[in-house]
């Protein structure tokens, strides 16, 4: 099968119809050049980018990982996966990250993937431990290693690349243009593609700015929400604190919002996703967090309850929307008093939300906990069965199905989800009895 043809396959495995012209560039750059430095915006399908040729250059008949992505956080490594996985290859893929199970992952490495992605502490680990052979390796991917280095990830870094004898293509990505290469990379005189111009011009999205006319914004943020005609938003705050206060303030209010931060335990962090990505939840209030690396859908809403400090954490708060060619608004919420920022032009257009106070309507779906996953042999097509046949359920009823290694999240429809129980009270699925309820939602540490 030829590349174009071979392309157009996975394309249509991901609905999408055509490469755009950074991921047209970075095809021809990464199977031809030995280093390449991609710089593109959030949201603009870097991910897709370097996986598609890394898909080129991986050879069926080679044993053993040949493909190592390093990513900074575990959010990043598990969207990257699901891209893998939606291109639907014949190569296996593997995430490690720290917080998941050790035990799991050498299970899952002793069947070595092609495409091994992880965090570089528990990659480091894995070398270590010599969990896997890294002399097939030939591809290495730093994706948004500016992050990586932000969070001090240097020795972790300079490490792994040590331990790769065999590297003969290195690619680093970045949303980030103004970032220095580190010599430990090996990286030199790369070819450079750099694509974060085309951010500052995004003619897809909106600016509004809504004025608060007391100091504290809650009450404006609210009415703001209420003038949305219950589409889904994502609400940034600068702090976990602001987040959780935010978070409590609209839940008193009648709205059904979940938040997410760094202070938050791992199964937390993505149970909060889980329920924002099904349509369970339609606000999600977070720190820069939510910024970059999470999957999410497209978003037409980002709000700005507080202004970061620094330009490129506003740039990728507004990545969340307005991608490839949709459209979407991104609100900023200010008081008269508050401290200004350089790079935001505070003439911009004034929306007055004053009037607005009819609550959204209330989600179309609930999430339902399965205490089995992965691992105990379920997957998406058991618990549909399961759904259809126990609880007479249509496929309209069913919404987004996560298994994951030991638990899994399925989205029902609001007005299904208490006849659903009743019916599956004593069922069994696959021959096993498995606790299922409505999933709790994150809950606030005291």
């Amino acid at each position: 099968m030829n590349h174009n043809s071979l392309s157009d396959t996975l394309l249509l495995n991901l609905g999408i119809q055509e490469l755009n012209s950074m991921q047209e560039a970075a095809q021809t750059a990464i199977l031809n050049d030995p280093n390449v430095l991609l710089l593109s915006p959030t949201g603009s399908g870097k991910t897709l980018a370097f996986l598609l040729p890394i898909y080129q250059m991986l050879e069926v008949d080679k044993k053993g990982v040949q493909a190592l992505i390093l990513v900074p956080s575990r959010e990043l490594g598990l969207q990257i996966e699901q891209v893998w996985k939606k291109m639907n290859t014949a190569f296996k893929a593997n995430v490690c990250y720290g917080g998941h199970s050790f035990e799991i992952e050498l299970k899952n490495l002793s069947t070595p993937p092609a495409l091994l992605i992880g965090t570089p502490g528990r990659i480091a680990d894995h070398l270590d431990r010599e969990s896997f052979d890294t002399k097939n390796i030939q591809t290495f991917v730093l994706d948004e290693f500016d992050k990586s280095l932000q969070l001090g990830f240097h020795e972790e870094m300079s490490y792994i690349i040590k331990r790769l004898p065999k590297i003969n293509k290195r690619i680093l990505v970045s949303a980030t243009a103004a970032v220095e290469i580190p010599k430990f990379t090996g990286v030199n005189y790369p070819t450079v593609l750099d694509f974060t111009e085309e951010e500052k011009i995004n003619e897809n999205l909106a600016t509004r700015i809504v004025v608060s006319p007391s100091k504290d914004k809650v009450e404006t943020l609210f009415q703001l929400i209420c003038s949305l005609q219950s589409e889904a938003a994502i609400i940034f705050c600068n702090h976990r604190e602001a987040v959780e206060r935010v978070y409590d303030w609209l839940t008193k209010k009648g709205i059904i919002a979940t938040f997410y931060h760094g202070g938050l335990n791992q199964d937390e962090r993505e149970r909060a996703l889980i329920q924002f990505r099904n349509k369970s939840v339609s606000y999600l209030i977070t720190t820069d967090l939510g910024a970059r690396g999470l999957d999410i859908p497209e978003m037409k809403h980002v709000i700005h309850y507080h202004l970061p400090v620094k330009e490129e954490d506003f740039i990728h708060r507004n990545g969340r929307t307005a991608r490839m060619l949709a459209t979407g608004t991104a609100y900023v919420l200010v008081t008269e008093a508050e401290k200004k920022v350089d790079y935001f032009d505070y003439d911009g257009f004034v929306l007055d939300v004053s009037k607005a106070k009819k609550l959204p309507e209330d989600p179309l779906f609930q999430t339902l906990y399965i205490s089995g996953g992965k691992k105990n042999k379920l997957n998406k097509v058991d618990i549909v069965g399961f759904l259809s046949q126990k609880a007479n359920l249509g496929k309209e009823d069913i919404g987004l199905i996560e298994v994951k290694d030991f638990i899994s999240f399925a989205a029902i429809r609001s007005n299904k989800i208490q006849p659903t129980l009743l019916k599956i009270k004593d069922q069994k699925i696959k021959g096993k009895k498995y606790k299922i309820e409505v999933a709790r939602s994150v809950v606030k540490r005291e």
